[in-house]
């Protein structure tokens, strides 16, 4: 150190303090020096420094011939965990980790293998004594045996440079006597021990003194005379310039990765009911929103399936009443065969209808009746649910034969009595039953699809209505993408066949499409709205992880003095807000499941779908990474020096 200085304040209108007033000092590997003084004289400041957990505000600092003020933080992350152990007075021992895994901390960061850490911490704390509790946490831990502990860790990865802040100054004097004992030992075996404390007794144990007041270096005992070399030999510290470093490697970065969700899960187990808490909001927002757009789509589809018994490839034809104009406001059969010869028309069906009387026995019920091809079920996908449609020897002879709705079945055959085979009469011309039509409930306004009679379309003009041109023809079409050209086709094809513009179109089709995109419109509103849960429970997870991060500045500084770099802690509290999110989500896809299951148990039409349940699950694992990343940052912008006296 050369001209070393160090100043507190001189921004934001406080005055500047200075703490060390240009060290000019020598330190040589495997001295054991002691630098006395007393509170304040600027030796913990000293300590600091020397040990790169802060920096200068000028003079020089060269390590092993370097100047550190050269170097970024990462390397001076690297030389903290590489060429250093600190030992702290308040022992500095994060209280969710067990005593084996606050020694193991420095070997993480530098990328050593879990078999290798385990065994070198084991092997360490026996040594130490602690062998019986390497699982106990630090509150299970008297104040010696936290303190070596400390000491343990120092020397994980070597502690070729041990720096000791008063490691003395919180223990009994048989405690302090075994931590000064365990120095000694260090000493003696080549390490370089730098001793900071304000008790002389302590003081003298090393080799070499050097006493501080304010600032200042007063007065230097000098180097010991050269003794022999101890066995073995250490190896030689780690140059600072060296750009390979073990803790980049795939394997360590796998082996950081399982260390750090380690970690979270046991601070969110200690922390459980605020964990739970910051995890309500987002199950509740990724059970929302499967469960929403599980209801939307079921309720879309339980439509879609309403429209689609009524045909959603139909269109249906009408002549427009007479008029002025002359003829027209009836079809014929040859504009049936007119639009049968259109390319994109697959089934043209001529239907006649009117009121009729259905009697059995003495029962007499007012019905629709109609007459159709046997296209009847292609045209309109209705068929029946029990016995036979008429066929075209029924068609060509005019047979007396129907096919009934159920309505006209519960009407006439209330007494339980299987229709098909029996005879009815139709305004009092009778008609044998085939068959009944599948039920398709309701249909436009207050009447029943259900209430109506089917005969052959060439028996009911020539017994029924007396005339043979249809009411209405329906048109089933090969691509409903084209239905609207279709439907405009039909419209011109007819126009010159009878001289007159005089029929129009109604393109159940079009109609289809568009209450489907409203469907579909309702159900994106729903999915959005429980998105807006998912985003408040992203903000309760930013605001969780800042109080975290402030709750947890010292374990910030402990983390950083035994090697880990900004990235390291970046990386730490990221895994803990995308593990709570992924915990969330989870639980939210759970909670979800079940809600859809109990109300598929009460008739609520409900269809899950693995795209909203995987992109809610992904929202979640990505709102986690969104709003935990600018705790993360936060947490890892942090001061060593700073955190560490944080309370």
């Amino acid at each position: 150190m050369h001209d070393l200085r160090k100043s507190y304040g001189g921004h934001d209108g406080a005055p500047a303090v200075e703490v060390l007033r240009g060290i000019t000092l020598e330190l040589h590997a495997g001295e054991f020096v002691a630098i006395v003084g007393s509170s304040g004289s600027g030796k913990s400041t000293l300590m600091n420094l020397l040990g790169c957990l802060d920096r200068p505000s000028g003079g020089r600092y060269l390590f092993a011939g370097q100047d550190v003020a050269g170097m970024d933080a990462d390397a001076l992350a690297r030389l903290r965990r590489e060429a250093f152990g600190f030992v702290f007075q308040g022992y500095h021992l994060i209280s969710t980790e067990s005593a084996q895994e606050n020694v193991e901390m420095p070997a993480i960061y530098a990328g050593v293998s879990p078999t290798d850490r385990e065994s070198r911490a084991r092997g360490l704390l026996t040594r130490l004594g602690l062998g019986e509790r390497l699982g106990h946490r630090p509150h299970q831990l008297s104040g010696g045996q936290q303190q070596r502990v400390s000491i343990a860790r120092a020397l994980m990865n070597g502690g070729r440079i041990v720096l000791a802040d008063e490691p003395t100054g919180a223990l009994d004097s048989r405690s302090g006597e075994e931590v000064m004992a365990l120095l000694d030992e260090m000493a003696a075996a080549g390490h370089t021990v730098i001793l900071i404390t304000h008790d002389r007794e302590v003081a003298r144990r090393a080799r070499r003194v050097i006493e501080i007041r304010d600032g200042c270096i007063v007065s230097d005992s000098g180097r010991a005379p050269a003794e022999a070399p101890p066995e073995p030999a250490p190896s030689p510290l780690p140059s600072p310039s060296t750009t390979t470093d073990a803790a980049d490697t795939p394997r360590a970065l796998l082996s950081e990765l399982h260390e750090a969700l380690r970690a979270a899960w046991r601070v969110m187990w200690v922390h459980r009911f605020r964990t739970g808490l910051t995890l309500l909001g987002i199950v509740i927002g990724v059970a929302s929103v499967i469960v929403m757009l599980a209801v939307g789509t079921g309720s879309q589809e339980a439509v879609m399936k309403q429209i689609s018994l009524f045909g959603a490839d139909k269109m249906y034809v009408a002549a427009i009443p007479d008029s002025a104009r002359g003829r027209g406001g009836k079809l014929t059969l040859a504009d049936v065969d007119t639009i049968r010869r259109l390319p994109n028309v697959r089934v043209a069906m001529p239907y006649i209808e009117g009121f009729v009387i259905a009697r059995r026995g003495n029962v007499d019920h007012r019905t629709e009746g109609g007459g159709a091809t046997t296209d009847f079920e292609q045209a309109l996908k209705w068929p029946t649910a029990r016995g036979i449609f008429f066929d075209e020897n029924d068609e060509q002879s005019l047979a007396k034969v129907a096919v009934i709705g159920e309505r006209v079945q519960a009407a006439l055959f209330a007494d339980g009595t299987d229709p098909v085979g029996q005879r009815i009469l139709l305004d009092n011309v009778p008609f044998d039953v085939l068959g009944v039509l599948a039920a398709k409930g309701a249909g436009g306004g207050q009447a029943s699809e259900d209430e109506r009679v089917i005969v052959p379309f060439s028996t009911a003009a020539a017994r029924l209505y007396g005339s043979n041109y249809p009411t209405w023809v329906a048109v089933a079409v090969h691509d409903v993408d084209k239905a609207s050209e279709t439907a405009a086709e039909i419209v011109e094809a007819l126009a010159a066949q009878r001289h007159v513009r005089d029929v129009q179109v109604f393109n159940q089709t079009e109609s289809i499409k568009a209450r489907a995109q409203t469907q579909r419109t309702m159900t994106l509103m729903l999915g959005l709205i429980a998105a807006v849960s998912l985003l408040v429970g992203g903000i309760g997870v930013m605001n969780v992880m800042l109080m975290t991060v402030r709750e947890r500045t010292r374990e910030i500084g402990i983390r950083m003095a035994t090697g880990a770099r900004q990235r390291d802690i970046l990386r730490q509290f990221l895994v803990e807000a995308v593990l709570v999110t992924v915990t969330g989500g989870v639980a939210g896809v759970v909670i979800g499941l079940l809600v859809g299951a109990a109300l598929i148990v009460w008739n609520v039409p409900v269809i899950f779908s693995l795209t909203a349940i995987v992109g809610a699950f992904c929202c979640a694992v990505l709102t986690g990474l969104v709003f935990g990343f600018m705790p993360a940052r936060k947490a890892a912008a942090l001061d060593p020096v700073a955190a560490l006296s944080s309370e």
